[in-house]
This record gives C-alpha cells, structure tokens and sequence, in this order.
C-alpha cells in the first residue's frame, strides 16, 4: 500500500468528514486507520435500504452496543438524513465519525445538516509525487493519471472508460444531478478541451446545444463531485486590466486524456505541456490540502496576453510551468511582466524540464520537475 500524504486524526479525538474523488483511496485509508472502527457502508444495497427508509435506526442500532472509538459512514451523501442522527449521537453520545464521500452537491442542495461546523473537514486527492517517491515517473503520471488504481494499472485506458461510465451512472443519472445525461455526457467531452484554460460558457453551450446558464449548472456538477476545481483570477490592485474568467482544471488529468481522446503524450509535444500544467496545480494543491497551509491559489493574466500559470498568496510566489528541456528568455515573458506590475512578488519559478537547477541573473529559479516537487514536499517553497 502506498503511503498517503494525507494525515487523519487518531480515532475517537475528532469528527471530519473525508472528500475526495471516486478511486483517489479514501475507503483504504480509512479502513487502514482506523481498523477497529464501525463501519457502515452505503455503496452496499441493504445498508443503503435500511437507512434510507429508516435513518433513526443508526441512532438505535448504536444506543445497543457499547460505544466504538469511531464510526464510518462511506458514501454519505448518498442518505444526507442520517447528519441529523450523527449529530444528535455526536452532542448527546460523545460519538466521532468519519463521514466519507465524492460528492458534495447532494447534501449541499438538500439543505443537510452539516453538524454546525463541529466537523472538520479533509480532502484525498489523487496520488502526488512524494507519494510514490522513488516509483515517480512524469511521463507515466501524465498519461495515467493521479487516481491509484488506474496510475498503477498497465492498461489505463480501459480502468479509465469505466472510470467515466461509472461516474455518470451513479454520480449522475442515479443522484439525479442533470436531466439529460446524453448532453451532459457530451459535455465532459468538450470540457476537457478546456481543462487548464479560462472556460468560455457560450461557446461550449453552442457546442452541446444547451444554454449557457444549463453550462454553468454542469460546471457546478463537476465541482460538487470533485471531478475538477476552479481557479480564480489574480485581480489585487492591477496595474492594468486582468482577466476575470477563472480557469477549471480537471481534478485528474487521466481522464481529461480519456475525454479528449489525447492519446499517448510525450515531452515536446503541446498536450504534454497543458497535462504538465495540470500536474503542477495538483501538486500545488495536494502540498497546500496535505500540510494545511490554507494558501489561496489563482492565475494571472493580463488582456495583452502576459500570463502566469499560478500565484500563490498575495503575491508570496508565482510558478510557472513550462514543460520543455530549454528555458528561454520567451518562457520569462510572463514572470517578468508580473514583476514589473507587482514589484513585492517574493520568489517566482519555472517548473520545467531542464535536467539542473538555475538562476537567472533576475531571480527567476529554473526548476527541473523533480526539484520543484523536493522543494515543495519539503516546506521551502511556501
């Protein structure tokens, strides 16, 4: 078993809730933490039933046994009622609970109980570099995907179909989440082609033949089950005029490869670079969920075309990721423009694929892959 980065409470000292993507490992990570636990499974059929139909029979089954260090609720968005009942057990038992799910939009849209802010919450995403340390590959991780069982897999392609089919039949057509699952499954396809870019609603409504404002629900659909994330434009006292459009990302560039049908991708080629860039942004993620470092993330990007890929903080560092083996002066254009417009940035950085570390006489590190994901596993980036 692979270690993971994420560090959960010891049992009985917290209740939290664990989100997560489908297949990014919460259940075994649970399961290896906490082995003593109560476990109640709702991918199960019978369970599902029972709480369903019943959720005051969670508060009677435990009122009969002796209380257990802790409780796990897999899936448990799929019945949000049985919040009522762990909160009544959490304030009147002293129980803890580990509430795990994929998906938010349910119990957000049902209005329920999301126990006062008396859970913490935690967040698994896909596997990162410091993970699989020695075992890393780029090149593997950028056409497999971060998700462990398809990464480890010899054959992605097939996990990666029915990775996507089974999120639309039970993320979506069996939680109800859209009408028209023939559309929306037509529009995964055409999102992914904007994975990495500022999203233009309009343009993909006329592709799908939706209305705009049926693109921005599917978007939320995306977000509430964690297939992919947001990110904000930089707009602190611009100089100039920035975008506003926020970027999506896809929370696993494996199946943004399945959806766009990229096939195999090697360095040098253009859709290496955009799943280079993906790969930076969870990495970034992954480091700021992992060690709690609560730093805001956003892009920047002025009208005129300057760009830089990712700002972190209130200007504490700016990455750039560039996946080719020579950084050039054209490669800089962005971090320089930002430095010229924000002078208080601390440090910038290119991520790329020079095989050593440089300087540039301005202060720009030039970082290979594999020494951005050291610095940043290590606490000294920020």
């Amino acid at each position: 078993m692979i270690a993971r980065g994420l560090r959960l409470p010891k049992a009985g000292t917290e209740t939290f809730f664990l989100w997560g993507p489908r297949q990014t490992g919460k259940s075994t990570l649970l399961r290896a933490a906490y082995p003593q636990a109560l476990w109640i499974d709702l991918l199960k059929s019978d369970e599902f039933r029972r709480y369903m139909e019943r959720p005051e029979l969670l508060r009677q089954e435990v009122a009969a046994m002796p209380v257990p260090p802790l409780v796990v609720i897999d899936e448990v968005q799929k019945v949000p009622l049985l919040l009522d009942e762990v909160h009544w057990l959490h304030e009147n038992r002293g129980m803890q609970f580990a509430l795990c799910g994929s998906s938010a939009r349910k119990v957000k849209r049902g209005q329920a109980n999301l126990l006062g802010g008396r859970a913490i919450r935690y967040q698994l995403l896909g596997l990162t570099s410091a993970e699989l340390g020695n075992d890393w590959d780029l090149v593997r991780m950028l056409n497999h995907g971060y998700l462990p069982r398809i990464h480890l897999s010899d054959r992605p392609e097939h996990l990666l179909k029915s990775y996507v089919a089974d999120y639309l039949k039970e993320e979506i057509a069996a939680e109800g989440l859209v009408r028209k699952l023939p559309v929306f499954s037509h529009f995964l396809d055409v999102a992914a082609l904007s994975d990495c870019e500022p999203v233009n609603f309009s343009t993909i409504a006329r592709d799908c033949g939706v209305s705009s404002q049926s693109i921005k629900g599917y978007f939320d659909v995306l977000t509430d089950t964690l297939l992919g994330v947001w990110l904000p434009s930089y707009r602190r006292r611009p100089k100039r005029r920035v975008l506003a459009s926020p970027k999506f990302y896809f929370s696993d560039v494996g199946v943004v490869n399945f959806l766009a049908r990229r096939g195999q991708k090697e360095p040098g080629s253009e859709l290496f670079g955009k799943a280079f860039e993906n790969w930076v942004r969870h990495e970034l993620a992954a480091y700021n969920e992992y060690a709690q470092r609560n730093a805001s993330l956003s892009y920047w990007r002025l009208t005129t075309g300057a760009e830089v890929d990712f700002v972190v903080n209130d200007m504490e560092v700016a990455v750039e990721a560039k996946a080719t083996r020579r950084v050039t002066s054209d490669h800089l254009k962005g971090l320089r423009q930002l430095k010229a417009d924000h002078p208080k940035v601390r440090r910038r950085i290119v991520v790329s694929l020079e095989d050593k570390p440089l300087l540039t006489p301005d202060k720009i590190d030039v970082m290979p892959a594999a020494e951005f994901s050291c610095r940043l596993w290590g606490g000294e980036l920020f």
